[in-house]
C-alpha cells in the first residue's frame, strides 16, 4: 500500500455544516451537466481546516500551472483567477449560516460516498440535508475553460457528524406535528 498523500485533497472539521446538499440525485445549473453538490460552511475559528484548504489550493494552483497559462505567455496570479475558498461575511451577509465563516462549493458528477460518525452507509435520504454537520473528502484542482481560469473543488465523500437546523426554511414533518393541542384530534 503506498503512503502517497495528494496534497491537494482535504478533509474538513467535524463543525463543518453542509447547505445547498445535492448529494441523492445530480442537479443541472442553468442547462449545465448534472452533477451532484454540496456548500460546505466552514467557521472561521476552524483555523485547521481552512488552513489546509489553503495549502491544497496552493498545491493545485502549482500543480495546474500549464493548465492555467494556456496559449498565454505567463501564468496568471492566484489572487486574480476564481478561487473556491469564498468570504461568508462578504458574500452572503443576508444569510446568517454563513456569519463568520468561509464556503466552499464542492461538486462532482459521480455520487459521493455518504457515512454517519461510525462510518456507516447512509441510505436513507432524509438522514442528509441542508444543515446537518459533517466532515466532506475534497479535492481541488486547476480548471481552464472558455476564458475562466481558477481553482475548483470536487467532491469525494462525506461523512455526517450530527444533526442540526435545516436550512432552506423548509420544517420537518417531525417538527411541524411536534405540538401536543390537538391530541384529542384522533379520539
Amino acid at each position: 500500500m503506498s503512503n502517497y498523500a495528494n496534497p491537494m485533497k482535504v478533509i474538513t472539521g467535524k463543525d463543518t455544516r453542509w447547505s445547498y446538499a445535492n448529494v441523492w440525485e445530480p442537479k443541472s445549473i442553468n442547462g449545465s451537466t448534472p452533477k451532484y453538490s454540496v456548500s460546505l460552511i466552514i467557521p472561521k475559528s476552524d483555523t485547521e481546516t481552512v488552513a489546509k484548504i489553503k495549502a491544497a489550493i496552493e498545491a493545485a494552483y502549482r500543480e495546474g500551472e500549464v493548465k492555467l497559462r494556456g496559449n498565454g505567455k505567463s501564468v496568471p496570479a492566484l489572487s486574480v483567477i476564481k478561487n473556491p475558498l469564498r468570504d461568508g461575511d462578504t458574500e452572503r451577509p443576508d444569510d446568517p449560516a454563513y456569519a463568520g465563516c468561509y464556503f466552499v462549493n464542492a461538486n462532482s458528477a459521480t455520487a459521493p460516498g455518504i457515512v454517519d460518525a461510525a462510518r456507516n452507509v447512509i441510505l436513507t435520504r432524509s438522514e442528509v440535508y441542508s444543515g446537518v454537520y459533517g466532515r466532506a473528502s475534497i479535492t481541488f484542482y486547476a480548471f481552464n475553460s472558455n476564458g475562466n481560469r481558477g481553482i475548483a473543488c470536487g467532491l469525494n465523500h462525506l461523512q455526517k457528524i450530527r444533526d442540526g437546523e435545516p436550512l432552506g426554511g423548509k420544517a420537518s414533518a417531525e417538527s411541524d406535528f411536534a405540538t401536543e393541542e390537538e391530541d384529542g384530534f384522533l379520539e
